[in-house]
């Protein structure tokens, strides 16, 4: 079985698509499903490269418009390369690829994973409408990560029959290999105040501008910390400045993948304070979960994003918008060690009985096999990959409880 993910842009370049991804072409591959990727390089020349034995090509572009890469070497790329694969795996919202898709006029399967609904892109929507639904005809499958996003959908009402249902899985090796007197050098840098983290893209639907709000309203031994980068940036900054909390409110900008997991190690609750549907999963969520970490997330109507996140269980849900309610939300979870215990050991279980890469890739697998007409026995491999995360839960669940009873944070 051959696969072609295709999609938007690929790590190194950040993002949750692009994150899960990368998670899910190294499962394949791992369990001998051979994955490649073709996607979309920022600059103008574009590479052929080899990782970790599969193959990855960024196709040059003429910039991004419309948050689209402008990539006719892809449309090119593609022609060149499709007849090579069983089943084309696309990852949408990307009109780029679904343009290519059109024109490379695609013999085999077709499976689209629909990661969220384009919101805000409303004018240049309708000229791509019609392109978007012959993808959607098209497709074989159409995966979506979540019921509450299937049901808030204005396309995907139309083809239930051809949907199915699969939450996103990641793998947190990154997480097993954060060193503990990191941890501790990190707190110390912080002068061992508590850490408020969020990660993402600073645009405007991640609600970020409320979450620098809510330092207004958290005691002063709690510092926010935002790493990600994006076109706000100097806006939340002067925000930070003009409120009077920019001594409590650090933004980083990128940081590396290692970076990542031990902030995520380091930080005593996660936030993501997102807006509106373009936050669909919020993967980071099931990242901040893979460490043992309580989030605190908002109801957005029709998102997944509450979904993941579990009010009451492995975090809160706020309203959006609302800096006010994120503050004591954060408050409320951190300053109970009991029921903080808690919600570290529910956060870490639900990351691995629901968003573990293993039952995600099982089913990806499942899909592919029954769209070729040779469903196989995955029993087995599911079965193993059961076991084994069962046994690490109750490894990392000891490991919660008793570093949450010395008074750390795992």
């Amino acid at each position: 079985m051959r696969v072609l993910q295709l999609g938007k842009f690929y790590p190194p370049h950040v993002g949750g698509i692009e994150s899960l991804m990368f998670h899910l072409t190294e499962e394949l591959n791992r369990r001998e499903v051979h994955s490649d990727v073709l996607c979309a390089h920022k600059k103008f020349w574009g590479t052929k490269e080899q990782v970790h034995g599969y193959t990855v090509w960024r196709a040059g572009s003429l910039g991004v418009l419309f948050s689209t890469a402008i990539s006719p070497a892809m449309i090119y790329r593609l022609k060149r390369i499709i007849d090579n694969y069983d089943i084309i795996h696309v990852h949408h919202p990307d009109p780029m690829a679904n343009l290519a898709l059109f024109l490379a006029k695609p013999k085999g399967r077709l499976i689209v994973h629909w990661h969220s609904d384009i919101v805000r892109q409303k004018r240049s929507l309708k000229l791509y409408e019609p392109l978007l639904r012959w993808m959607l005809r098209r497709a074989d499958v159409i995966i979506a990560s979540s019921e509450a996003y299937k049901k808030g959908s204005l396309y995907l009402r139309f083809f239930h029959s051809k949907l199915k249902i699969i939450p996103y899985g990641i793998s947190a090796d990154g997480a097993d290999l954060v060193c503990g007197d990191h941890v501790q050098e990190l707190q110390s840098t912080f002068g061992n105040r508590k850490v408020v983290l969020s990660l993402g893209r600073l645009v405007y639907y991640k609600g970020l501008n409320f979450l620098v709000h809510a330092a207004v309203f958290l005691p002063k031994e709690y510092v926010i910390v935002i790493a990600g980068d994006g076109p706000l940036r100097n806006k939340l900054e002067k925000l930070s400045r003009r409120l009077g909390v920019a001594d409590r409110v650090h933004f980083l900008g990128e940081i590396s993948d290692e970076q990542r997991w031990l902030f995520l190690r380091t930080c005593d609750v996660f936030v993501l304070p997102s807006l509106e549907r373009s936050e669909s999963f919020g993967i980071v969520q099931v990242e901040a979960m893979a460490c043992g970490k309580p989030v605190i997330s908002t109801g957005i109507r029709h998102s997944g994003v509450g979904w993941v996140n579990r009010d009451g269980v492995t975090g809160r849900v706020v309203p959006p918008g609302d800096p006010k309610a994120l503050a004591q939300a954060v408050i409320e979870i951190v300053e109970n060690k009991n029921n903080y215990a808690l919600f570290c050991q529910n956060s870490l279980l639900r990351f691995q009985d629901i968003f573990h890469i293993h039952p995600f890739a099982c089913e990806i697998i499942k899909t592919y096999e029954n769209v070729l007409g040779f469903p196989g026995n995955m029993q087995t491999c599911c079965s193993r990959a059961s076991e084994s995360v069962s046994q690490r839960v109750a490894s990392q669940q000891a490991n919660t409880v008793s570093r949450t009873a010395n008074g750390d944070t795992l």
